[in-house]
């Protein structure tokens, strides 16, 4: 288990425009060969925008892109004409496939703070898509077939126990709260990459909320049209 700490992140993001961004992995000019990727997790980027503030039109491909909303709204457009808004508890997935472009922005009054979190396909090309689940209960997973990957969402209280998948991976970040896992505390911005999980248990320590992937070992082999250094969004 390597645990990854909040302040270890890699800032980014453009302040003067509203946008605070902070990067578990290699992204951009923030190159670091050793932290390119774990399992098909690309980027985890905890993003946080004023309102107002947001990211032009620009391009993906070759990647699954899922979205956790932490506060406020995001507002969602792409090139295949949907648009969304998108709040606490909704899950989104923007399937870039072959090619797609995509516009994310704060249109509400208050600030935006979420989560996004970019996957390897196991296999290259095919048609975008796009859906958004409102309103996901808690321990409901949620499928990227696409990555060979699992998305669960747990929220626990002070002393409320939940079980880390078991599996070849798993990535572990806490959204927000304190966690124990292994023996180790975690808190708002933390991670854990995890090969080989077992039994593993993650106890609450104050009002926590969790997201975790659990992967198997196919997310490891992902498509070669993947690029390992993602660009930064214009």
């Amino acid at each position: 288990m390597d645990m990854r700490r909040a302040g270890e992140r890699y800032q980014g993001g453009d302040p003067a425009a509203g946008i605070e961004t902070w990067h578990a992995f290699s992204f951009g000019a923030h190159y670091d060969p050793d932290n390119l990727r774990f399992g098909a997790v690309l980027a985890c980027n905890e993003e946080r925008l004023a309102p107002g503030a947001g990211f032009d039109e620009h391009p993906h491909s070759h990647t699954e892109i899922v979205t956790w909303v932490v506060e406020g709204e995001l507002t969602h457009r792409d090139s295949t004409g949907h648009e969304s808004v998108v709040r606490h508890g909704d899950v989104q997935r923007l399937s870039s496939a072959g090619g797609v472009r995509h516009v994310e922005r704060n249109d509400g009054p208050e600030p935006l703070t979420f989560i996004q979190m970019w996957l390897a396909p196991l296999r290259p090309g095919g048609d975008p898509s796009y859906e958004v689940v409102r309103g996901i209960a808690d321990s409901t997973p949620y499928a990227v077939p696409e990555a060979g990957a699992m998305l669960h969402v747990r929220r626990l209280g002070p002393g409320e126990r939940t079980a880390v998948p078991d599996g070849a991976y798993a990535y572990v970040h806490v959204v927000r709260g304190d966690v124990r896992l292994d023996g180790e505390e975690l808190g708002t911005g933390d991670s854990a990459r995890i090969t080989d999980a077992k039994g593993l248990e993650a106890e609450g320590l104050a009002e926590a909320e969790l997201l975790i992937w659990e992967m198997n070992a196919a997310s490891l082999v992902a498509c070669s049209g993947t690029r390992a250094r993602p660009a930064p969004r214009p």
